[in-house]
């Protein structure tokens, strides 16, 4: 985040406050540059949470409004901050922590603020609302009082002269600057011949720097039982190798099986500590050839040597497939 936490003083330098004053008399808003709309969305459903009480009739809110109802339902599968320009209006969000907070402003609303507006609602909601709520509620805007902190915020951010003293632009501006928001288009949205579908191609792509949540201690157990069992088989296949020149009834295939179960349990450490794409499917396929490579070796291996490696496979895909990736956590610079 870039604004310091309501009710607590801002610890930064007096040259960056300066900055941030200079940033926002420079910005140059006009009368018709502002903030329009604002709403609060659970990530996983779109479920309404909190809007700001809306009294525009302007023809090009409402219709922007239809666009930003379908982002809601699709928040899951886009970027934690993206703009979308080719509407009326621009439509600016942000997520983190299963929690969406959106924005329809003016075009020539600068960014910088835009995605301050949007951090400072963020900060507030989730010093108010806890998660187990946040994720039981059912009906929509069950937090609609939050509608009051909303408009008090549109309020000073429509207003330049209030605004520039109580937010750091410099900090927004460079954290914009090394992960700019991503451009949305139309069809991102779903529409066809200008029309909005509700129902569309969810978005592949994922969110730039895209982290997963830490590992846990059962996670490190799996890593490190599976990097044994890489041992295992590397030493096995090794041993193959000098049997296979000095016996010539030892099969070839045994030793390319001991040296693909070896690059099998790697992968699925790899799976485990670093996000990549079809992640779940792939420690499912690498389990699968565990098991195979284990079938491939019951001359060699004992019953519970093989039961040993897929218990260790079955037990590295769980913790592969629990570990999922994580929104971004706020900074509060305080």
């Amino acid at each position: 985040g870039s604004a310091p936490a309501r009710g607590r003083p801002h610890r930064g330098s007096g040259s960056a406050r300066l900055a941030a004053c200079e940033g926002g008399a420079s910005l140059g808003l006009s009368e018709m540059s502002m903030v329009l709309f604002a709403s609060v969305v659970r990530v996983r459903d779109g479920l309404p949470l909190s809007a700001s009480t809306d009294y525009e009739h302007n023809k090009g809110v409402q219709e922007t409004k239809k666009y930003l109802k379908v982002l809601s339902k699709k928040l899951g599968h886009l970027p934690d901050r993206s703009t979308l320009r080719d509407v009326h209006y621009n439509i600016h969000f942000i997520s983190s922590l299963g929690v969406g907070y959106m924005i329809i402003c003016s075009e020539n609303y600068p960014n910088v603020l835009a995605f301050c507006f949007l951090d400072e609602l963020q900060r507030e909601f989730i010093t108010l609302y806890d998660t187990a709520r946040i994720n039981t509620v059912v009906r929509p805007y069950s937090f609609i009082e939050f509608d009051n902190f909303i408009q008090k915020t549109k309020q000073r951010f429509n207003n330049p002269r209030s605004l520039s003293t109580k937010i750091n632009l410099a900090d927004m501006q460079t954290e914009i600057k090394l992960r700019p928001a991503h451009q949305l288009t139309m069809f991102d949205v779903g529409t066809a011949n200008g029309n909005v579908r509700l129902h569309s191609p969810p978005y592949k792509g994922i969110a730039p720097n895209q982290r997963l949540e830490p590992v846990k201690l059962p996670g490190f157990i799996s890593c490190l039982l599976s990097f044994l069992c890489a041992a295992l088989n590397l030493i096995r296949g090794f041993h193959a190798m000098e049997n296979l020149f000095q016996d010539d009834d030892e099969e070839l295939h045994t030793v390319a099986v001991f040296f693909t179960g070896t690059a099998a349990c790697l992968y699925q450490c790899y799976l485990l500590t670093c996000y990549s794409g079809w992640r779940d499917l792939k420690s499912l396929l690498m389990l699968g050839l565990v098991c195979l490579c284990n079938l491939s070796l019951h001359e060699h291996r004992n019953t519970w040597q093989i039961l040993f490696h897929v218990a260790v496979a079955a037990f590295s895909t769980l913790q592969t497939m629990m570990r999922q990736p994580q929104g971004k956590v706020p900074d509060y610079n305080v």
